[in-house]
């Protein structure tokens, strides 16, 4: 019988087939006492599986490229934590096995980092992944991970690992189902860059039996258990239909009656680039330089390699935009040679700009870099600083632009609630916004990104959010300025329309989101988004504000 589950679709497009679920976490080592004359040697086996481990995470990364990359390199540095491996030998020194001493210490650190407030609890994912491939590979067990199958399948998961989502092979894995996570969660930004639908959040996906047919939609995050072959016929027809409309799309964005909002490419690094140009996207919304920096957390990169990065992606589009946020360090990205290890929050604490303006000598390697690599290029180049608190942050951030001969427009990101309140005040000091609806969600709501618990919270819909755009869009039109969206948010084709309504000038996203958003904004006119925005803007929960935004659209 044709049952029916609701979760948050993340990643768009319809898969239909059986269930696998991915692998079971390692069992606990038992707890056995060995000879002190053994110590020496299961201290070396530990660090031995710790090299193994970060290696093959960062093996992994640099076959995913992109935003995988980053996330595992993270996921290689917590591997190889020093005050971890200490609290290894220690345990081993005192009679544990190495597989037990390592299961022991990641505990302990879990629990640290369970109650060291909900950004840093949202790691814990991360973590028991690391500890699960160390244990497993001093156990000489298989590691946990996507399931063996000659046949294309539907992945069920508790929680999908970034090492897994990042090389799932989307010719073998249909989509992809989470009981937890949310819709910025680190497993819905990689499975919208892998264009592999997706649904998250949806309670009681675990109990899924093994081999249960299932239907799973990525756009409505429904999904449907044993589906009649009637509802099979009618998703695949609605997905061939969303296809079809797909490829005739092309050209620049913008509305069916001629407005225009350009289509940009959220990119982690020269290797996201390609995937950029494929999709027709008019320039690059949303650089993020971190990956250049967790090459080696004990040192900023050199000005030459900065400059070799960055000239790659800007050569990429000649005559188009590339808006460059400097380096966004701190709280799940820290840096040892930058980030504080003593902050009890670091979410709350020195992160983003904050960390650039204590430590200006990486801001102007930064900077200067840029100006060398924009050099000569026909590309319309800006510079943007994140975490920006108010017209004091702005500030700073431009003489610093100015201090390195940077030729470029200067900007700054609304991820704060208070940037969006005093938006025009920030405006004179940089010439253009970019909302980052992430953070921005994360930061309005007390509501960690990486918490499933939470996740309805961090669902871009919601009429708080849609009102912080609201004010940074109509202070960027009174300014004679632009503001434009670089957060997940851009990726909802339907949310794309409700922000184009409320001001937005340009919206930014993963390549794969891209024939999406530019089929749907060609189908209405910029009155008719306007009037989404307002309907959504009256409702009081994301999804009252969805349905209505949907109603006008639709003409319901």
């Amino acid at each position: 019988m044709e049952t029916t589950l609701r979760g948050v679709g993340v990643s768009h497009g319809v898969a239909i087939g059986e269930v696998r679920h991915m692998g079971t976490a390692v069992l606990e080592p038992p707890a056995k006492q060995i000879p002190a004359q053994e110590a020496e040697r299961e201290q070396g086996r530990a660090r031995q599986a710790v090299g193994a481990v970060a290696a093959d995470l960062m093996a992994r990364g640099n076959l995913a490229g992109g935003e995988a990359q980053a996330v595992l390199e993270a996921q290689a540095m917590m591997a190889q934590d020093p005050e971890l491996m200490a609290d290894v030998d220690r345990r081993i020194a005192v009679g544990s096995t190495a597989e037990r001493a390592v299961y022991d210490a990641f505990a302990a650190y879990r629990e640290l980092l369970a109650g060291a407030g909900e950004y840093l609890a949202g790691r814990v994912a991360d973590l028991d992944d690391v500890r699960n491939r160390i244990v497993a590979r001093l156990l000489g067990v298989p590691m946990p991970g996507v399931p063996d199958s000659d046949h294309p399948y539907v992945l069920v998961a508790r929680d999908l690992a970034p090492a897994d989502t990042a090389l799932l092979d989307p010719s073998l894995v249909l989509g992809f189902v989470t009981e937890e996570g949310g819709p910025t969660s680190h497993s819905a930004i990689l499975a919208r860059a892998l264009g592999v639908p997706a649904v998250v959040a949806l309670p009681g996906a675990v109990e899924l039996a093994e081999g249960t047919v299932v239907a799973v939609d990525g756009s409505t995050g429904e999904v449907f258990v044993h589906p009649s072959e009637e509802k099979k016929e009618r998703l695949t027809a609605q997905a061939a239909e969303r296809r079809a409309a797909l490829a005739a799309s092309t050209g620049p964005g913008a509305t069916a009656d001629g407005h225009k909002v350009p289509l940009l490419a959220n990119v982690g690094g020269p290797a996201d680039v390609p995937a950029a140009v494929a999709a027709g996207a008019e320039g690059v919304g949303l650089f993020r330089t971190e990956f250049l920096f967790l090459d080696d957390s004990e040192n900023a990169p050199s000005e030459e390699k900065q400059v070799a990065a960055y000239r790659q992606v800007l050569e990429a589009f000649p005559e188009g935009r590339v808006v460059v946020r400097v380096l966004d360090a701190g709280a799940d990205k820290p840096l040892a040679f930058l980030t504080p290890a003593d902050e009890p929050n670091p979410a709350l604490g020195v992160r983003g700009l904050r960390t650039l303006l204590d430590h200006p000598d990486v801001l102007l390697t930064q900077l200067t870099a840029l100006a060398k690599a924009a050099e000569g290029l026909p590309v319309y180049l800006e510079v943007m600083a994140p975490m920006v608190a108010d017209r004091t942050d702005a500030r700073a951030f431009a003489d610093a632009c100015r201090a390195a001969g940077l030729r470029a427009k200067f900007g700054a990101m609304v991820e704060i609630p208070s940037a969006a309140l005093r938006a025009r005040s920030i405006l004179q000091e940089v010439e253009f916004l970019s909302l980052g609806t992430n953070d921005l969600a994360q930061y309005t709501f007390a509501a960690d990104r990486q918490v499933g618990a939470v996740s309805r919270l961090q669902d871009p819909w919601q009429p708080a959010l849609l009102d912080l755009v609201a004010l940074s869009a109509e202070a960027a039109r009174a300014e004679g300025k632009s503001c434009g969206v670089c957060g997940e948010a851009a990726s909802d084709p339907l949310l794309a329309c409700v922000l184009t309504g409320l001001g937005v000038t340009s919206l930014s996203m993963g390549a794969a989101s891209l024939p999406y958003v530019r089929a749907t904004l060609a189908k209405f006119t910029l009155a008719q988004c306007e009037r989404a925005a307002a309907a959504a803007r009256a409702a009081d929960s994301a999804e009252e504000a969805r349905a209505a935004a949907r109603g006008v659209l639709s003409g319901e």
